[in-house]
């Protein structure tokens, strides 16, 4: 598949590149990070190195699409969609710390989620959303965008460093509409 890039008023999504290799090593430094994703802990220039080749593989594969999310110019972050076939995929991002708190991810998923259903993008009918349970403000980013919460995955998700966690899981379907939606309380198991 051939890489995209979308823009939105504030950002433009490209695939990541080796320019971007300082950047992401620097923001893989990040301790929430590191304990939310599943990025390697240590993190290794040479993991940045390596994931930009691999991210150029992937779009190749078509098994996953990753973007850069680049703020004025500047690596804000990272959003992709994971595990791509039979129709869905999963959405998966991180934001440096610098770029947290301005609705960039937000805005980022939006243009990637619409980008996904659209039928010159994947035409998916299904995008899955997964993250940590102590992981409040992606959970609030899948609520503002209108996932169905679906529950809660004991000990199910694994971060770089190898430690186990409960996460949540919720989805989001091509008609679904994109309402803010209510979830239960994450801290109530």
């Amino acid at each position: 598949m051939e890489p995209v890039t979308l823009r939105t008023a504030r950002l433009e999504l490209s695939p990541p590149r080796d320019s971007d290799v300082e950047a992401i090593f620097e923001a893989c430094q990040d301790e929430l990070i590191q304990r939310f994703t599943t990025v390697p802990s240590p993190y290794e220039k040479s993991h940045a190195e390596g994931f930009v080749a691999k991210a150029a593989e992937w779009w190749d594969a078509g098994t996953e699409t990753t973007w850069a999310v680049r703020h004025d110019g500047t690596l804000a972050g990272m959003i992709g969609l994971h595990g791509l076939g039979k129709g869905s995929g999963e959405l998966g991002y991180w934001m440096a710390p610098a770029a947290r708190g301005r609705g960039l991810v937000g805005e980022a998923a939006r243009a990637v989620i619409d980008w996904g259903f659209s039928p010159e993008g994947l035409g998916l009918a299904r995008v899955e959303w997964r993250a940590v349970v102590g992981n409040p403000a992606s959970h609030r980013v899948a609520q503002r965008l209108g996932f169905r919460y679906e529950g809660r995955l004991r000990s199910a998700l694994v971060n770089g460093a190898g430690a186990r966690a409960d996460g949540l899981v919720a989805g989001l379907l091509a008609d679904d509409d994109r309402t803010p939606q209510p979830w239960p309380d994450p801290a109530t198991p």
